[in-house]
């Protein structure tokens, strides 16, 4: 298997961006900064190819630490873009205020209701800030995707949530491949090897999926690589989630 060269792959997805950006007359990224190695790479990327100006960072905390907020001003301050910072902590709670209304339902009930609530408010926070920036700097702000190869194989992400974006720079490349680029463009260590969580529900990604992501990414290069009760748990990860990329549409003849 051919060496990874960090330094290529991340000049390509600068030129991609910048391409992209020109051919499409665009002007700027918006983007999501959790505190995290995949946010913190497609900041770096989008910083590189648009320069800081045109690159807005967003942190969006809901009921969380002040950990990932203070990991993000510590990308946007190396890189030297916006960060704003938008709590949508009040609109969960009056959300889940008026389910209240649907009836009495306890915390099992809406536990993974809950989780995934938080990033399509998210997500929904991030177009509009698309949408405002894009009106008040008379050009059109992106919003960038930062999910990986590993999280996107199996699944691990959230309909309606962090899998709407309009432009996806490392959505082929392993955990470790971010890693890898992450190092050749300077990005934060305490972000680039902190342990990748949601911030949603107090574990670790490995610990919510039950399978390392070194794993995922053997398994995707070779299935028979891997531990057969890992490979059978990374399978099922992948095929249960299958429908999450397609919308089953009927069309009439």
């Amino acid at each position: 298997m051919e060496k990874f060269n960090a330094i290529n792959e991340a000049n390509n997805v600068i030129e991609f961006i910048r391409d992209y950006y020109k051919k499409n007359n665009l002007g700027g990224a918006i983007i999501g900064i959790s505190g995290g190695k995949d946010s913190g790479v497609v900041a770096a990327l989008f910083t590189h190819a648009l320069g800081p100006k045109n690159v807005i960072g967003v942190t969006l905390p809901c009921h969380s630490s002040d950990e990932c907020k203070n990991d993000a001003k510590l990308i946007s301050d190396y890189y030297g873009f916006e960060l704003i910072n938008f709590d949508i902590t009040n609109v969960f709670d009056v959300f889940k205020d008026e389910l209240k209304n649907l009836g009495d339902f306890n915390l099992d009930d809406t536990k993974n209701s809950d989780i995934n609530l938080k990033p399509r408010l998210r997500m929904a926070t991030l177009y509009y800030l698309a949408a405002l920036y894009s009106n008040l700097k008379g050009k059109t702000y992106l919003v960038a995707g930062t999910s990986n190869k590993c999280e996107l194989y199996v699944g691990y992400f959230t309909k309606g949530g962090d899998s709407v974006h309009d432009i996806s720079p490392i959505a082929d490349f392993t955990v470790d491949e971010v890693i890898e680029i992450g190092k050749y463009l300077k990005v934060p260590e305490k972000v680039l090897y902190k342990a990748p969580n949601d911030d949603l529900s107090n574990k670790t990604d490995e610990e919510k999926l039950g399978v390392k992501y070194s794993d995922i990414a053997s398994y995707i290069d070779d299935p028979n690589s891997v531990d057969i009760k890992i490979a059978k748990k990374i399978k099922k990860l992948h095929d249960s989630n299958i429908h999450k990329f397609n919308i089953p549409t009927y069309r009439s003849k």
